[in-house]
């Protein structure tokens, strides 16, 4: 089975054969331009590149290689917002009362493949349902499960305000990825259950709505006293925070509460990026969602008024986060695969579109930011997202040039291997055929967004 590397993390994976991947060119995500090298993959580990690969692959005959004429090879896709126990979920009242955990766990297993089949070889899966995440990670490190690289939440902390389900969640206990927590000592108390488990963050769901709002974005959850405390009782235990923040002042409030990375970071004033500018938190912006549903909502008859709402989140925030990113901010691409309107497998490329499209990066730095800098997410950075020796051999090999046009990415024909830790994933055996659970999905609205769906 190859040999078994431990990572500092904790985790596992199987270390793959020797490979030469030969004649292909190199993006290395580090921003660099493209270059023709070969690249020299031993257990596990990329040990060499250009003419020192080819030298030492010539000392060993029986070395597996791998021709990439006319391929790019470079780091895998790092995908850092996913909600990989979700199954496509079109509504709140499908994942708050239609899953049970031993079928969302199986399901969850089955997209997991999906996920890695696109080119991803790293996932971040922020949040979930009955803790199935951090079993999932542990099923893919271990062989028990095909699946990319994964860093993982558990439930969702919440406060009585509630997220984005509004009135749905209860004024304290679980449902669906969430724990309500009304009291301090609660909210400390969840956060050491959670380390305890074995999470790699803690999520926050710091903003949310409420009936009659008066502000921009989501109105604010969370006391900073209260977010204090969740990242200080995390820190002691050596883990990180992410908060999902839909307002200046709750962007502000994590920066000041010491949180690790923020997803979304939409609708910051000046103050906010000053702030950020100079503690430089990662920002995982997370657009996919919103650019589906403004591009192809109306395939699935999304109220117009809310596919406004989608774009002017884009358009109020993309010149902000071109400032954060210029300002040395690490931009990561995550998609919030896991609803119906981003099923695993399709869009984890769209993000860098959206990076390209909206923000005004170059595919090169969209490319870097869904890689090198994603390696954050998997708390591997400077092991994982970057093609170099010493590097981790997550590697994809891709007809075409993303330097130039990075939707190549979301061509499935065009992805030719993926490797994660040196072992390449199945390719060519079909994806298990799946029929309709009863009960699981419960509304019209609930078409799943493929690209052959918004080609159609």
């Amino acid at each position: 089975m190859g040999q078994r590397t431990i990572l500092e993390n904790g985790g596992a994976v199987l270390g793959g054969p020797s490979v030469l991947i030969e004649k292909g060119t190199v993006i290395d995500g580090t921003g660099a331009a493209p270059f023709a090298a070969s690249v020299l993959v031993e257990n596990g580990l990329i040990t060499a590149l250009g003419a020192d690969a080819d030298a030492r692959a010539a000392t060993n005959p029986g070395l597996r290689r791998i021709d990439a004429t006319g391929l790019t090879v470079m780091p895998g896709l790092i995908d850092a917002h996913c909600h990989i126990t979700f199954d496509e979920v079109s509504t709140n009242d499908e994942l708050f009362f239609h899953r049970r955990p031993a079928l969302a766990a199986i399901a969850a297993a089955h997209n997991v493949n999906k996920v890695l089949r696109a080119g991803v070889t790293g996932m971040f899966d922020a949040d979930g349902i009955f803790d199935i995440g951090v079993d999932l990670r542990e099923a893919i490190e271990t062989g028990l499960v095909e699946g990319p690289r994964m860093a993982t939440g558990a439930y969702a902390l919440v406060t009585s305000v509630g997220g984005t389900a509004g009135r749905l969640f209860p004024e304290t206990g679980t449902i669906g990825y969430a724990r309500i927590l009304p009291t301090r000592d609660e909210i400390v108390a969840e956060v050491r259950r959670q380390c305890k488990i074995g999470v790699d963050w803690i999520k926050v769901h710091v903003t949310g709505l409420i009936p009659r709002q008066r502000v921009r974005g989501e109105i604010m959850a969370w006391t900073l006293d209260e977010l204090k405390a969740v990242a200080e009782t995390a820190h002691d235990l050596g883990v990180p925070v992410v908060g999902h923040c839909r307002s200046a002042e709750s962007t502000t409030k994590c920066i000041q509460a010491g949180f690790d990375m923020l997803l979304h970071a939409t609708f910051m004033d000046e103050p906010t990026f000053e702030l950020i500018a100079q503690t430089k938190t990662p920002i995982a912006p997370t657009f996919t969602f919103q650019a589906n549903l403004m591009d192809y909502g109306a395939k699935v008859n999304c109220d117009p008024v809310l596919q406004a709402i989608f774009r002017r989140e884009i358009e109020e925030s993309a010149d902000m986060l071109r400032r954060c990113y210029d300002a040395g901010v690490p931009l990561l691409c995550g998609t919030e695969s896991g609803f119906s309107v981003t099923p695993y497998g399709e869009w984890h490329y769209r993000e860098l579109e959206v990076f390209v499209r909206d923000i005004g990066l170059t595919p090169l730095q969209a490319i870097q930011c869904a890689t090198q800098a994603g390696a954050r997410c998997l708390r591997l950075d400077g092991k994982v997202g970057v093609v170099a020796p010493g590097m981790m051999a997550d590697l994809i090999g891709v007809a075409g040039d993303p330097s130039k046009d990075v939707t190549v990415l979301g061509d499935k024909e065009r992805m030719k291997f993926v490797m994660v830790g040196g072992k390449e994933a199945d390719l060519a055996t079909p994806v298990r055929e799946r029929r309709p659970i009863s009960g699981w999905r419960v509304n019209s609205y609930g078409a799943i967004m493929t690209q052959e769906f918004c080609r159609t």
